[in-house]
């Protein structure tokens, strides 16, 4: 609908007033489930803020309508792009162990889901991008290691 250059109402968007794929319609139940998930300590916020940050950078920078706030609170809201950053790119066994590489797998998979939703031809750039990136966890993993308990400190003297 955006590619297209339709409008679409935000706050329906946000209260789930829109069709969609199940799960990806309520940006206010998913925000809900995210704020719950990390009250509760189960994720931590280093892939998600750095997946939406660094994907919103990308389309205003690129994406046409340079600092539009409706474009991107539109992109922010819909396409799956919070179910992606909440719930899916969260995922133990397919994200980094480290605080440096989530932060690095956030900024790749907002980076390819925004090139995928300005020049991909299909609405799953999301979920794409995400797999797309869990290819390179393990070298993220390989290059940013977790230090060994005592290495790099300095001996009491």
């Amino acid at each position: 609908a955006l590619k297209a250059g339709e409008s679409v109402d935000i706050l329906d968007m946000f209260f789930g007033n829109i069709s969609g794929a199940i799960g990806e319609t309520s940006a206010i139940a998913l925000l809900i489930g995210g704020a719950y998930l990390l009250i509760k300590k189960v994720i931590n916020w280093r892939i998600p803020v750095t997946y939406i940050v660094s994907f919103l950078i990308l389309m205003a920078v690129f994406g046409g309508k340079g600092f539009d706030l409706y474009f991107l609170l539109a992109h922010f809201l819909g396409g799956g792009l919070l179910i992606g950053a909440i719930f899916m790119a969260t995922d133990y066994t397919t994200s980094p162990i480290t605080a440096e590489g989530e932060i690095i797998y956030g900024i790749m998979i907002g980076i390819v889901t925004g090139v995928f939703r300005i020049y991909g031809k299909t609405a799953a750039g999301v979920s794409f991008a995400i797999i797309f990136c869990n290819l390179f966890v393990p070298l993220i993993d390989k290059y940013v290691r977790p230090r060994s308990f005592g290495k790099g400190v300095k001996a009491y003297e």
